[in-house]
């Protein structure tokens, strides 16, 4: 490095000054040369620059050894020491507190577990983070790239200058490292890297960034999310305790940016949301908000679902405190929080992850295996541990860090198939020759697994649309080890045989009883979600056959249908108000149709089902066990008419669900029982405050111990047009 008289050579400074050297530390800061302590600095637009102890005594002037501000000269010191800069210009003086002063922050443990791939905090080593270091308040900041041969952080502390703060390289591990004395919260940066070539790179947003810059800017942003002020201490405590197996889950889908928006039409924060959001919730009777996903995205029209920040909460609706305090309050209304969340392709958007450090470190180079047709997004590599430690890491991070009491996980279907939505010679076989994507399956597992193990009371729930074994099976019997899966086959099902005719039911009424021959194969989620009220699919009000009564009455006993069916229950948000338009992300919902009769009914409705589900043991206790469901009607096609018993395991009161999916109503109808006595009509979706003819039972009916359709009792009841009756056995 240097010649006998301990002076660098030329090469190396115009290295330095270029930005093109790969190890600034080997040359930059206090190097001992076996005679004597020598300082380095490079420091732009300096003409002189002077050294200081650091009690304030002036040690020496360094020489400028090149005019884009390189300095160095022996220091009088004894030993390593830490030193302050005074630089100067015809312009003025300021202090400069040197990054190649100060030692590194991570360790040899870091490097031991990051390269190991079980570094299960990683959010708390990479990334940025404000801490004091050596004496020094400024900010750390690593950031993995193991094949570029220089990577800088640029930002507003530094003139977006990439010269100024080149990285140290951990070489065991490829992770790059600098705490940057004078850096604060707030301040936006990015990483400069030249790739293994020397060819620089775009700028990249920082993969573990706390925040972001709002759309279309796409700067990471310097945030804290380890100092917020937590209140729901009881409500974890009460979580642990949790089955949420045996407990109603009534679950509001929402997308944060269009449940209402300002009069201006701008987004309300994340604290006007808490304000409006989590009490309306709360009053109609959910249990659980499970937002869309909230990690930044640059395009408004994906809903969140490629994102670039997956550790930074949208800067759409405020800052990480925001989030933070929307869950807190959340749970102080008893309201648990579930995120979307997307690990299974990222977009291809220059600042983001594609092409990191000018190689295929996130994705599969091959684009059989990292490239996805559907969506025009890059695949993850699963098998690359470095990857799958940084998504788990991000599972946990959500978990933890902000309190979330779950995570639906995206498009599982597509990590779980080598083969999904391509042809032949499209993809690349597992090492047994089949489809199945083992590095995906193993990485699910691991989530799971690390996700309860740390977090218990929380609950993981798979969107999986194909018949793929023990998704919600326990990992330690082969299972993928999700709480829950969403129940697709429900939703088509049933969506299907609405739009039909009420004439023409009769002859599929295989529809709605083919559900229950696998019911209970998973823990399910019954979902009405976003997904089936856009691209031209229509609201649920309109996929509802017939007039406009017709649709409103079978809207209203589809609800009931669903809310007394086994599984957990998602509706996607503004469903309740029965809009007859799709969603838009662009907008918010139609608040205005309340207003109308017809629409307050549904919304009174649904309020009324979630009082009552929530309320109700039979119907939600064994949600997900076969004891809890006994048909008592399956095969009256010709009336279209179903009907089921719920139990609750415990010896509680027993709940009948009875539905008829034609406009005729039915007097006198023979209902077989589970047991002699009287039972209360609990819920008419007839019922005048619902919008319904007020067609009904007197608010009772009486079974006499008479056997019928292999029943032991029996009762005569009215069945009113397109409308789904709750009977409870009163004790």
């Amino acid at each position: 490095m240097a010649d006998p008289d301990w002076k660098t050579s030329a090469a190396e400074i115009e290295a330095i000054v270029l930005g093109h050297h790969g190890d600034p530390f080997a040359v930059l800061g206090l190097h001992h040369t076996g005679r004597l302590w020598v300082a380095r600095a490079f420091v732009p637009g300096a003409a002189e620059l002077e050294v200081f102890a650091e009690d304030g005594g002036k040690l020496c002037r360094l020489d400028l050894r090149h005019s884009a501000g390189f300095f160095e000269g022996p220091v009088p010191v004894k030993d390593r020491q830490p030193l302050v800069y005074r630089a100067s210009n015809a312009g003025g003086e300021w202090t400069v507190e040197d990054a190649y002063l100060l030692g590194p922050v991570l360790g040899p443990l870091d490097d031991y577990y990051i390269g190991e791939g079980n570094h299960l905090r990683l959010h708390d080593r990479l990334g940025a983070h404000p801490m004091r270091h050596e004496g020094h308040a400024g900010v750390h900041f690593a950031v993995w790239a193991p094949n570029a041969s220089r990577v800088s952080v640029v930002g507003d502390f530094n003139g977006w200058d990439g010269r100024r703060h080149v990285m140290r390289k951990r070489r065991d591990t490829g992770v790059w490292e600098i705490f940057i004395p004078g850096a604060a919260e707030g301040q936006c940066y990015k990483y400069e890297l030249l790739d293994a070539a020397g060819r620089c790179l775009p700028l990249k947003g920082d993969p573990m960034a706390f925040a972001a810059e709002m759309r279309p800017k796409t700067a990471s942003r310097v945030a804290r999310t380890d100092d917020f002020a937590w209140t729901d201490d009881a409500y974890l405590a009460d979580r642990k305790r949790r089955d949420a197996r045996r407990l109603p889950m009534s679950v509001y889908e929402v997308h944060l940016g269009s449940w209402r928006r300002r009069d201006d039409g701008g987004f309300l924060s994340y604290g006007e949301l808490a304000d409006r959001l989590i009490p309306y919730v709360a009053e109609m009777g959910f249990t659980h908000i499970e937002l869309l996903p909230v990690s930044e995205h640059p395009f408004d029209p994906s809903w969140g679902y490629q994102p670039t920040g997956l550790f930074a909460p949208t800067s759409r609706f405020g800052d990480p405190r925001g989030f933070a305090r929307f869950i807190d309050r959340a749970h102080q209304a008893g309201i648990g929080v579930i995120l979307d969340w997307v690990p299974a392709h990222f977009p291809t958007d220059e600042h983001g992850l594609a092409m990191f450090d000018g190689t295929a470190l996130y994705e599969h180079a091959d684009p059989r295996q990292g490239y996805h047709p559907d969506w025009n997004t890059a695949i993850y590599n699963f098998g690359r541990r470095e990857v799958a430690s940084f998504l788990l890491n991000n599972a946990l991070f959500w978990l933890e860090r902000y309190h979330v009491d779950g995570l639906r996980v995206d498009a599982v279907a597509s990590m779980l198939y080598l083969d999904y939505s391509r042809k032949e010679g499209e993809w690349i076989p597992n090492e047994h020759g089949g489809r199945e994507n083992l590095e995906a399956i193993a990485f699910l597992q691991r989530v799971n697994h690390e996700a309860y193990g740390q977090n218990p009371g929380i609950v993981t729930i798979a969107e999986e649309s194909t018949a793929f074994p023990g998704v919600s099976q326990p990992t330690s019997t082969g299972g993928l080890g999700f709480g829950f899966k969403w129940n697709m086959g429900f939703m088509h099902d049933t969506l299907n045989y609405l739009k039909r005719e009420p004439i023409h039911r009769k002859h599929h009424h295989n529809d709605l009883t083919f559900g229950l021959l696998y019911a209970f194969t998973e823990n399910f989620v019954l979902p009405l979600s976003h997904d089936e009220v856009v691209h031209g699919k229509g609201s649920l009000l309109n996929k509802m056959a017939g007039d406009g009564w017709q649709k409103f009455a079978t809207l209203r006993a589809y609800y009931a249908f669903m809310w007394g069916y086994p599984g957990k229950k998602l509706l996607f948000m503004g469903q309740e108000l029965a809009p007859w338009g799709e969603w838009s992300e662009a907008r918010g919902l139609d608040w205005h149709l309340l207003d109308e009769a017809p629409h307050r009914g549904v919304q009174a409705l649904v309020r009324e089902l979630n009082r009552c589900y929530r309320d109700t043991p039979a119907l939600h206790a064994r949600d997900c066990e076969p004891d809890g469901f006994e048909w008592l009607v399956a095969d009256d096609r010709e009336n279209s008419v179903y009907a089921w018993a719920r139990h609750s395991g415990t010896g509680g009161p027993m709940v009948v669900v009875v539905s008829n999916f034609t406009p005729v109503p039915r007097h006198g109808y023979v209902l077989p029982l589970p047991a002699a006595g009287r039972w209360r009509e609990i819920l008419n979706t007839d019922a005048g405050e619902y919008g319904g003819s007020g067609l009904g039972n007197m608010g009772a009916v009486v079974a006499v111990p008479e056997s019928s359709h292999g029943k032991p009792a029996h009762t005569k009841v009215t069945l009113p047009p397109l409308a789904t009756l709750y009977f409870m056995l009163d004790s």
